[in-house]
């Protein structure tokens, strides 16, 4: 994909989550690898809704400004998005947001990681929730570092959510995953609670990842066992 066309994907990605509700005022973050290893991100201290190709920024692995217009910088949670390229050659895109009802689940400290849904189950598998850290500084990477190993979509306690992907459509799919399945856990839980899938279904669904072409990392069942 050409540089302003990622730039013009990036705007629509964020438009979208300020649309859904998945931010308000200045929240959430986006950012894109490019091809020779440098970094689109979204600007700090600026809505979703009023992004524009030319306020992206681009730095370096280190989070240095290569490219921006003047005023703009990326955000201090910058950091965070940098750890996930460093430790997953395989990711092309982070997305960062505060979707509600996963967020409430993050700030219930109530991890998601049941599997009692079957696209949830093949797409993400088990959601944990990582240790508190504090915004802009090196305690959120290094709170993260131990589950994004296996791990594309996390919950960052009393914080919000993040998802990485191969690509930035991909890192937004499955926030839109998370926050569905959150919805529809809440609703089991006052319905009585949910019912989670056998193992041997369990262990069905996830061998169709690579039927259906599904790409990233998955905890597998390991996490789900609880005895």
């Amino acid at each position: 994909m050409a540089y302003e066309e990622i730039k013009e994907q990036i705007c629509d990605i964020c438009h979208k989550m300020w649309q859904l509700g998945w931010v308000a005022a200045n929240d959430g973050n986006v950012t894109v690898k490019l091809d020779d290893g440098t970094f689109l991100a979204t600007p700090t201290g600026i809505s979703k809704s009023f992004i524009t190709p030319e306020k992206l920024v681009r730095i370096n692995a280190q989070g240095e400004i290569l490219e921006a217009n003047e005023g703009y910088r990326p955000s201090s949670e910058i950091k965070m998005h940098l750890r996930c390229y460093a430790d997953r050659e395989d990711v092309g895109a982070v997305l960062h947001a505060h979707p509600p009802t996963a967020t409430g689940f993050a700030v219930a400290h109530v991890p998601l990681d049941r599997y009692d849904m079957i696209e949830t189950v093949v797409a993400l598998g088990s959601i944990p929730i990582t240790p508190y850290g504090t915004p802009s500084t090196y305690e959120v990477p290094e709170a993260i570092a131990p589950y994004i190993q296996e791990h594309d979509a996390v919950l960052l306690e009393n914080h919000g959510a993040l998802t990485v992907g191969s690509n930035l459509v991909e890192a937004y799919y499955k926030m839109e995953t998370l926050e569905l399945f959150a919805k529809i856990n809440l609703n089991a839980y006052l319905l009585g609670g949910p019912k989670e899938i056998s193992r041997e279904n369990i262990d069905k669904l996830i061998n169709l990842r690579s039927y259906y072409g599904v790409k990233g990392r998955h905890p597998g069942y390991k996490h789900y066992q609880k005895d």
